[in-house]
């Protein structure tokens, strides 16, 4: 069997890089003495960070963002860089030229803690402020401002939008290239800084997956690191596996068709599956093309237990999601659902819990916090661990114990050891004449919407007055280019198909670029203009921010 989730095409690339970078996963402090939102926006999309930046700016910290659009919060930064989307890893590797080349770099932290940062120096020599300006559309000198002050600041961090850069042709060695900034400077382990913490300690209630999921061939390093192999398959080379490889998909709490990548592509590829069920609460674009369609539960009726993971911002926390009330309806949790499935299968020996609390119970076991404690005692949640800044040997749990620069987990399987930039396949300077003079306008998907989550909560009646429709942005330069006025319907067409929107003209979005929120069903749906064929080439991400359109009214 295969196994997908969100995880295919969001986040898990930044979990693996760093795993393969520092042998853990590091996360941002949302306390720091220099904030670099790259590609990142906390008023819309991170109200912990957003808070926590706000506090820390008053105090005298300093901000820095990078973004094809001036956010709101550039206002107050040092800095604002706007940048072609796409060219990320870029800009990251000047800034590394610069630190190099004017030895602005942390030779203690380097030494002790680090491995192949003699490969990294002649490396970067070719990747100068003036090469990466021509490629990034920021200037050489900005470039080197940058550099500096990164360097020169101690509890600094980078803040990668949640995937602004993964979903990119550069976007594997995009992550590569922020890991080793943040370790050449030292801002590893520091307050401040990027901090190791460990993930809560719970009972797996799955099981191992048996065989290589489809993709594992192609993308190696997505399904395995040292020996240890992921459930996970790559979702984009779904469309193409079926009905050879797939012949029957389980959507729980999912709507793929709007979600994933090139929704033509997949609705067109689901309906030659032999089977189709969903298990959801609302009857999604997914659901409606099902052969069988489940209810399932809300969050207020399923115990469950919530925690963070440790990707936000080294908060270690962990409480128990409590369930309010019995399941309405003929609604099932993914526990029943699941455990009465698995009986039917035959492996009743697998679903031992007789109880949802007896499953969550097991669950949290090896934890330290047992279920009567979180409901009764701790009901607001625990943070699991304290917060450590130690630098100790073997601290790093990497093939090399150290901070890996140079990486040989990628040079083992073809990659080079050492971060890089991929233009984007269909971009402006890799696409074809004929191709960009058809798409002349850079796309970029997946902007934030303050009222919504994904493709969530547009049923929500209060919520849908307050932004009752999609819009479109783009800079007055590129409405005046194509005849178009503020508020105008427009069709937004690539390769792969169109979508219609609104058009919001803001003076704010850089002129060329076209930002398309994500989310939307119907022919608004953004996902009806990407491509799962073009692919990040290291782990199988799609390219969802960086590709090329054409805009005109409707």
């Amino acid at each position: 069997p295969n196994f997908f989730s969100v995880e295919s095409v969001c986040y898990r690339m930044r979990i693996r890089v760093r795993q393969m970078t520092f042998g853990r996963y590091p996360v941002e402090e949302m306390d720091s003495n220099l904030y670099i939102l790259w590609g990142h926006n906390p008023d819309q999309s991170d109200f912990p960070l957003k808070f926590s930046l706000k506090k820390n700016l008053d105090k005298g910290a300093k901000l820095v963002v990078i973004d094809p659009k001036r956010i709101p919060i550039a206002d107050r930064a040092d800095m604002y860089l706007r940048i072609r989307p796409g060219t990320d890893g870029a800009l990251a590797l000047a800034m590394m030229n610069v630190i190099i080349t004017e030895n602005l770099y942390d030779k203690e932290f380097i030494e002790q803690h680090t491995f192949g940062f003699e490969k990294l120096v002649p490396h970067v020599q070719k990747y100068t402020p003036e090469w990466a300006e021509e490629i990034t559309w920021v200037a050489a000198e900005d470039i080197r401002k940058l550099a500096r002050l990164f360097a020169n600041t101690k509890g600094a961090s980078i803040f990668q939008g949640t995937c602004t850069h993964d979903q990119t042709a550069n976007g594997t060695q995009n992550s590569r290239a922020f890991s080793v900034l943040q370790a050449i400077t030292g801002n590893i382990n520091v307050p401040g800084g990027w901090v190791t913490s460990p993930p809560p300690r719970l009972g797996s209630v799955g099981l191992g997956v048996e065989g290589d999921p489809v993709g594992s061939d192609q993308y190696p390093l997505f399904f395995e690191m040292w020996g240890k192999k992921s459930p996970y398959g790559v979702v984009t080379v779904v469309p193409e596996s079926i009905p050879e490889k797939l012949k029957a998909f389980l959507v729980a709490g999912g709507n793929p068709l709007v979600s994933m990548p090139d929704s033509n592509a997949f609705r067109d590829s689901f309906r030659k599956l032999d089977l189709l069920v969903v298990h959801d609460l609302f009857m999604t674009e997914t659901a409606k093309e099902a052969h069988y369609v489940l209810p399932a539960c809300s969050h207020l009726e399923k115990w469950g237990v919530a925690y963070t993971y440790n990707v936000c911002h080294c908060l270690p926390f962990i409480m128990l999601r409590k369930k309010c009330i019995e399941p309405l309806y003929e609604s099932w949790s993914e526990w029943k659902f699941f455990t009465e499935l698995g009986k039917r299968l035959g492996l009743e020996d697998k679903f031992p819990w007789k109880s949802e609390e007896e499953m969550v119970s097991y669950e949290l076991a090896p934890s330290g916090f047992s279920f009567d404690t979180l409901l009764n005692e701790k009901p607001e949640g625990v943070l699991y661990s304290p917060k450590s800044y130690e630098r100790k040997e073997g601290l790093f749990r990497s093939p090399s114990g150290r901070i890996e620069i140079y990486s040989e987990a990628f040079e083992k399987v073809g990659f080079d050891p050492l971060p890089t930039f991929l233009e984007p396949e269909r971009g402006p300077k890799r696409g074809k004449k004929e191709f960009l003079e058809k798409y002349p306008l850079i796309l970029s998907t997946g902007s934030r919407n303050l009222y919504y989550t994904h493709s969530q909560h547009r049923n929500v009646e209060a919520l849908r007055k307050l932004y009752p429709e999609p819009m479109v942005e783009i800079s007055p330069s590129t409405a005046k280019r194509f005849d178009i006025e503020n508020g105008d319907d427009v069709i937004i067409e690539t390769n792969r198909g169109i979508v219609k929107m609104r058009a919001g003209v803001d003076e704010r979005v850089a002129d060329g670029v076209v930002l398309v929120p994500h989310g939307w069903a119907g022919d608004a749906n953004a996902n009806l203009l990407t491509d799962v064929q073009c692919r990040e080439p290291i782990m199988g991400y799609p390219d969802m921010k960086s590709l090329m359109c054409s805009i005109r009214r409707a």
